[in-house]
Formats: C-alpha cells, sequence, structure tokens
C-alpha cells in the first residue's frame, strides 16, 4: 500500500481557536483540576483548577497589553519547562499574540537568529544566566523592547502592569483569532544548517488536539494525568499542553529531569509522553540497580519474560498457561518495580522523536506499560500517526491519525497531508514550496506503509548510506539496537562511498560507574573507558548482536569508540536529542578515515 487516509472524527467550528479550547473546558468543569504545579522542588503538588487556571491567564495576559502588546506581535519565552511557560503561552494567545519558543540552552548566536527572524517584541527568560545570553546580542534586536525574567517576579510584574486594563479588552483579543491564523512560530532545531521557523495555525492545534483526544480517548480520559519533562520549546510538548485541555486531564510540569524519578514517584501519571533515550535509560538503570545488588541474572530473565510474553499476546493463542506463570514470578521480582518507578498509575505511553524499537517495545508491553509508538515532526504539530490502543503493531508507528493521511513515494519518501500540516515556513518562502509536492508535505524520512495502514519508519532520505558496493545502508536500525547497550550512549552509522560500514560510539558517563562496578571493574573516566580492553570486548559483542538484524553488507565491521559523549553543551545534539550527523561526521573525519585505512577489514574490533 502506498497511501492511507484515516476518516476524520470531529466536526470543527471555523471560527475556533487555542482560547475557545480552553473557554470550553472551563465551562465543562470550572473547579476541576487542569494543572498540578510545585513552588519549590520539595513541596507538594498544588492543584489548579480551571477556573483559577483561566484567572490567572487573563490577568498575564492584561500585563503584556499594558506593556504594548498588540494582536500579531511576537512573544519569546525562553526556559526550561515549569508551570509559568504553560501560563504564558495561554497568556499570549489571550491577548492575541504569537509566543515563539527559544530553547533555554541556545547560543547567543541562535538567540540573535530566532529574535530577529521572528521580530520578538517581548521576551521572557527563566534565569540570569540566560538573560546574559539574551544581552550579547540584544543591541542586534532593536525591535525587542522588553526582557522579563521568571526567578525575578516576571509573572508578578506582568499581572500588576495589567491591574488596569479592561477585561472587554482580553475578551475582544480572545475572539481575533480563527484556525487559519498563527499560534506559534517553532524553530527547528535541525541537524544541519539555520532554524526555519515552522508557522503552526491555531487550527493545527485544535483540530489534531480534539482528533487525538477521539482517537485515543482511553489513553488520556478525563481525570487522567501527565508530567511533562521534555522541553517546551519542543513541538511535542508544546502540543501535549494543549492536548489535556479537551482531554479533561491534569498536567504537571518537571523542569530538572535529575527530579523526575522522584515526580513521578509523587505526581502518579496515568499516562507518560516521552523520547525512545528515557525509555532506554529506565530499562538500562533498572538492569544496573540490579545487578549492583547482585541480581542481574534475575533483572534479565524477567525482562526475557516480559518480552517473550509481549509477544506471545501478538499470536491467535496467546501465552501460554506456563508462560502466564513466568510472566507472574517476574512481575513480582522485577516488572512491579519499573511500574513503581514511573508512579505505579502508569498504563500508557507514546514514545516519539526516534524510533522506539521492537525490543524496548515488547519489554514495556510485557511490564504493564503500553507504549504507543508515534511519530511527527515540527511542521505536523507533533503526531502525524500513533499507535492506537485497540490497533497496535511494536514496531510501526500506527496508522494516520483521524482526519489526516500519509503517503509513500516512488523513492520511499513519506508524504503527509491533513490539517495538523503547518502553514509554512517564516520569512522563508523558497523553503516552503520545496517542502510541498502536489499538496503534501514532504517529511524528509523514509518508511513504508503495510496492508492495514501502518506506517513503519526506515531512516531518513539524507541519512541513508551508499557503501562503495552500492549497498544503499540505513544506519537507524544499527544505532538504534546497538544504543541499547547499557554503556552506550549515541551511535553514528557512517560508511557513505566506502568499503563497509562503521561506526562511532560513545559511552554513557552517568552508566558506566555502574557497570564497572558490575563488571568487577576499577572506577575509570570515559575517556580511560574508551580505550580499556573490557569494554571495548563488551561493546565488540553488542556489535555482534547488532550486526544479526542486517545483512553482511549492512552489517558494522569496525568502530571507534570516542572518548567524549555527544551533548547538547557540546552542540553534537539537539534540543530534541537527536545527533547532528553533518557536524560529528565533519569534527571527527580522523576517526572516520582511521577505520579504513590499511586493508581489509578486521571483524568488529577496531
Amino acid at each position: 500500500m502506498d497511501e492511507f487516509r484515516s476518516p476524520s472524527l470531529v466536526d470543527v467550528d471555523p471560527s475556533d481557536n487555542l482560547n475557545a479550547l480552553l473557554a470550553q473546558r472551563v465551562a465543562a468543569d470550572p473547579d476541576g483540576s487542569i494543572i498540578e504545579h510545585k513552588t519549590t522542588p520539595d513541596g507538594p503538588w498544588i492543584p489548579i483548577s480551571a477556573r483559577a487556571f483561566d484567572a490567572e491567564v487573563v490577568a498575564v495576559a492584561k500585563g503584556l497589553v499594558a506593556l504594548g502588546i498588540e494582536p500579531g506581535d511576537h512573544v519569546g519565552i525562553m526556559s526550561r519547562t515549569r508551570y509559568e511557560w504553560t501560563l504564558l503561552d495561554f497568556a499570549a494567545w489571550a491577548a492575541g499574540a504569537i509566543p515563539v519558543p527559544l530553547y533555554e540552552t541556545s547560543s547567543a548566536e541562535q538567540v540573535e537568529w530566532i529574535l530577529t527572524d521572528a521580530d520578538v517584541r517581548l521576551l521572557v527568560v527563566e534565569t540570569a544566566e540566560i538573560e546574559a545570553t539574551v544581552a550579547e546580542v540584544r543591541a542586534a534586536a532593536p525591535r525587542l523592547e522588553t526582557v522579563l525574567r521568571l526567578d525575578d517576579g516576571a509573572i508578578d510584574a506582568l499581572v500588576t502592569a495589567g491591574a488596569g486594563v479592561d477585561d472587554a479588552e482580553i475578551v475582544r483579543r480572545r475572539g481575533l483569532a480563527t484556525l487559519q491564523d498563527v499560534a506559534t512560530i517553532i524553530y527547528t532545531s535541525g541537524t544541519t544548517g539555520r532554524p526555519k521557523g515552522a508557522e503552526l495555525t491555531h487550527g493545527n492545534f485544535v483540530v489534531l488536539s480534539r482528533e487525538a483526544v477521539a482517537g485515543l480517548g482511553v489513553v488520556c480520559p478525563p481525570g487522567s494525568r501527565t508530567l511533562l519533562f521534555m522541553p517546551l520549546a519542543h513541538v511535542f510538548a508544546r502540543f501535549i499542553e494543549v492536548l489535556i485541555v479537551p482531554a479533561g486531564a491534569v498536567l504537571g510540569h518537571t523542569p530538572d529531569t535529575k527530579n523526575l524519578v522522584a515526580d513521578l514517584g509523587t505526581f502518579q501519571p496515568t499516562f507518560i509522553l516521552s523520547v525512545p533515550r528515557v525509555f532506554e535509560k529506565v530499562y538500562n538503570s533498572s538492569e544496573q540497580k540490579a545487578a549492583a545488588g547482585g541480581k542481574r541474572g534475575i533483572f534479565q530473565r524477567a525482562a526475557k519474560t516480559a518480552i517473550v510474553y509481549s509477544r506471545a499476546l501478538d499470536t491467535p493463542r496467546g501465552p501460554s498457561p506456563w508462560l502466564k506463570l513466568q510472566h507472574k514470578v517476574a512481575d513480582v521480582l522485577v516488572l512491579s518495580k519499573i511500574r513503581k518507578a514511573l508512579g505505579g498509575h502508569a498504563e500508557w505511553a507514546i514514545s516519539g522523536g526516534a524510533p522506539l524499537g521492537e525490543r524496548l517495545g515488547h519489554f514495556y508491553r510485557g511490564v504493564g506499560l503500553n507504549v504507543l509508538e508515534g511519530y511527527g515532526l515540527t511542521e505536523t504539530t507533533a503526531p502525524t500517526s500513533v499507535s492506537r490502543p485497540d490497533a497496535t503493531k511494536i514496531g510501526t508507528v500506527g496508522p494516520p491519525l483521524p482526519g489526516t493521511a500519509a503517503k509513500v513515494a516512488a523513492d520511499g519518501e513519506i508524504l503527509v497531508q491533513g490539517p495538523h500540516v503547518f502553514r509554512g515556513y517564516h520569512n522563508n518562502p523558497e523553503a516552503t514550496a520545496e517542502s510541498f509536492e502536489d499538496g503534501w508535505f514532504r517529511t524528509g524520512d523514509l518508511g513504508s506503509l503495510d496492508e492495514d495502514g501502518f506506517l513503519r519508519i526506515t531512516g531518513r532520505k539524507k541519512e541513508i548510506i551508499v557503501t562503495a558496493g552500492g549497498k544503499n545502508v540505513a544506519p537507524a536500525v544499527l544505532e538504534d539496537r546497538l544504543r541499547g547497550h547499557p554503556v552506550v550512549s549515541q551511535v553514528v552509522v557512517v560508511g557513505d562511498q566506502k568499503p563497509f560500514i562503521g561506526a562511532l560510539i560513545t559511552l554513557d558517563a552517568e552508566a558506566l560507574p555502574g557497570w564497572l562496578s558490575t563488571h568487577g571493574l576499577p572506577e575509570m573516566d570515559v575517556a580511560t573507558a574508551a580505550k580499556h580492553p573490557e569494554v571495548r570486548a563488551a561493546i565488540d559483542r553488542a556489535v555482534e548482536r547488532t550486526n544479526k538484524a542486517v545483512s553482511r553488507a549492512e552489517s558494522i565491521r569496525k568502530f571507534s569508540v570516542l572518548d567524549i559523549d555527544f551533548a547538547i553543551e557540546n552542540d553534537y545534539l539537539t534540543p530534541s536529542m537527536k545527533v547532528k550527523r553533518s557536524k560529528v561526521l565533519n569534527d571527527f573525519d580522523t576517526e572516520i578515515e582511521a577505520l579504513y585505512a590499511g586493508t581489509a577489514p578486521q571483524g568488529a574490533n577496531a
């Protein structure tokens, strides 16, 4: 099959907007909680009713009006994920403004580009450190009139400034936008080149969130709870803060992932949204914790049982009585503890941003957490397809969401269509035109559709490696599998126009100490471990296991373990945790060429 459409499940008034979405939530359940937040990292979760949140939104919106923000003006937000970000988003919309998110990790050069390209008039930053970064480039952004700091009372300042603004002005502004009007400009973090600002409309968010609620109702029913810890500068988290409104769900925020485990335990989400790397880390840290207690074997047997049990659920006969008994024992010994680490109440998770892999998908379903894998881009307002509770095929990202369509072009590129597709790139008509083909958005990703319309992602069109022998290799399969090793952090498969496939591998500094201890090895830093024979031997075995998923011509024949990791801070990862492949290939050219020096490769060892 090369095209599949999912029928729409909702009717939306063309005059609707994001303000109407919140108004309907307030009208339906004014005293029910919409958000819970903390005033201190160790404090209790304080519920905020829909009515109270709406009142705060209006008060902050008045402050924006008082400071000269007009309908259509751009308001920047540069912060970690916290309650005030969601408050500012809805306040900007209430004031008729267009919020523009910036990652708090952005460099001065990136900040300058976004502030100037988007003509940001008012910017709210989180900390003095971020404010200092902005100060470096403020002279180059003459349109920027006001900078407020959250840690210095920005919200209170806005509320105070807006005290004299009439309620009627906010009522007027809330009704200005239609589905066709821009709601936000999200700059793609991008693995290459200068970020492009994707203009997402009120309709993109309103229609998609309502379609998602209708299609995934059991995942996020009224009263369900989710904890946001992904960056709110990213489209996925931004979509979720909107989704909870029509869903009748409750939202929490975790600014610092160091507190994530504790926050999961106290907030007790019923559904979790994350990227595959977090699910990998939960698995790996659980294995390391078990190993530290001398229970590695028990963990590994329980994990295998969970995977086998999940696979059996997809067979006509289901798990055998003996497998059910094994699974129950595994649950008592290991699996229940993993559920507890996730808060104890989570039944569903949605994973996006990169392929999760069948191993982890089956593992978590065996644990009792149903992971629905999704796929989307900034330009598609996050999800364009996602597995459904009643229609899941592990290893796929499900069918298109209701009201959307997917098509696979002759060269394997995935094209999408629907009300969730962005309007275009801000100030960049050329890039906009290049991104569409006969009304379909060109994703740049490669994939296939099965007979039921389930989409499988096989790689990035620009990342396909063509070896000297003419073999086309999609690196994602190899990279995803190899990252499953507890001590591996990142993998970049190489080999374009080379005689065979190689890989650059980095080590996980957080997981390394535990792994070394359980393997009877002394403490050492990442640079030392990268050269240690036993560490390299373990990775060599992981490479051999990874290679079983592909043909000989596609297999990793040599690898190099780098003495640093790829991170957002050193600019090798985007804020959404994607490797900047072109930068890695450029900066580590010497290491790559060393893989191919001399004669034929000698197995997987470097």
